[in-house]
């Protein structure tokens, strides 16, 4: 059975909203500093919107192709296949869905994105190098000799490159993984993703977005049409391989046709070569066939693997920015000031009373 007594709980809910209302009172009786540490807060929040610079954000959007073959062109490559060659004809795994927006954000591709040259001010530099100008990191490496004579080149050979250049670049790759670069799939059923690249720079959101987007490209040329061109180099060694062959025995029915012109009937044995060499022709003469055909297919199969991004919507200066406005700096300014000098006045008010 409970024992609480009747009307316990009122008397603590009136403590409560009595010491509520002390505490408001006591609020209200500070109002002069709170009103004071609220202008210096909108002033710092007012202060703030000057310096701040805006941000702007570069947008390409491009439609991923996923080419499948027909049923007519699919039997063919299964007749390739079993003559022993892999034609391709697979668009691989990562190459489709979030997997392609994770390989945008990789830091191989950043990297490689950031060293895409680009010209700026009348010369050719390198984004790496115009990120850096951007933030003013060499002011701040003036007086460190280490960091004031590295430099970015366009394309420079990434295997060379020092600890400390290493270093930086990861600085670099985090910055624009965590805030600056965001890859996305607005619907799962259309097969449209959105770039977008944040900076202060205009020009670098821009530039950074279109080589992003080249760079990955050129990396699916090199990776998913890797088997498709090998196999073609193959096809056509071979082509030229057997035609060679076929040549070869084609005189070599000529050359044994010299020798028994005019040879007496009953001497047959001195016809085996024409013979042999007849027999060549017609086999190399089939495989050429074969392998022609295939060598086309195999042709064709690169093309249709060949192309991955059909680019949309290019960033367009001037590009969307988005400012810290002057309001909006008052009023968190002010409203976050008020807030803190609010609860210290409280806590400080309570701890005199517990210490009382």
């Amino acid at each position: 059975m409970d024992n609480t007594p009747i009307g316990s709980e009122e008397i603590s809910l009136k403590e409560i909203l009595e010491k509520v209302k002390n505490y408001y009172n006591y609020l209200i009786s500070q109002w002069k500093l709170i009103v004071l540490f609220g202008i210096i807060g909108a002033s710092l929040g007012l202060s703030y919107s000057f310096f701040k610079k805006p941000v702007y954000t570069a947008t390409l959007s491009f439609a991923l192709e996923d080419d499948k073959p027909s049923n007519g062109f699919g039997g063919a490559l299964g007749l390739a296949s079993s003559f022993g060659l892999d034609l391709g004809g697979s668009g691989g795994g990562i190459f489709t869905g979030s997997n392609l927006t994770e390989l945008f954000k990789s830091r191989t591709m950043v990297e490689k994105t950031l060293l895409s040259p680009v010209k700026f001010n009348g010369k050719q530099i390198s984004l790496a190098e115009m990120y850096i100008q951007n933030n003013e990191w060499r002011e701040a490496w003036i007086k460190k000799p280490f960091l004031s004579k590295i430099q970015f080149l366009p394309n420079d050979n990434r295997q060379k490159f020092t600890r400390i250049q290493d270093s930086i670049l990861g600085i670099m790759y985090n910055n624009l993984s965590k805030t600056g670069l965001s890859v996305s799939q607005k619907d799962k059923k259309v097969s449209i993703i959105s770039i977008d690249v944040n900076s202060t720079n205009e020009l670098f959101a821009k530039y950074f977005c279109e080589a992003l987007a080249r760079q990955v490209g050129k990396f699916y040329v090199e990776t998913k049409s890797k088997k498709a061109r090998m196999n073609m180099d193959i096809l056509e060694h071979q082509v030229d391989s057997i035609r060679g062959e076929l040549n070869g025995a084609i005189t070599g029915v000529a050359v044994a046709n010299d020798n028994t012109f005019n040879l007496n009937p009953a001497l047959n044995v001195r016809r085996a070569p024409s013979a042999r060499r007849q027999v060549d022709v017609q086999a190399n003469t089939a495989i050429l066939t074969e392998l022609v055909k295939q060598a086309e297919l195999a042709k064709v199969t690169l093309r249709k693997e060949t192309p991955l991004i059909q680019v949309i919507d290019r960033p367009i200066l001037p590009l969307f920015k988005e400012r810290f406005g002057k309001l909006k700096g008052i009023i968190l300014g002010g409203g976050l000031s008020v807030f803190l000098i609010s609860l210290f006045l409280i806590a400080k008010r309570l701890l005199k009373q517990l210490l009382q």
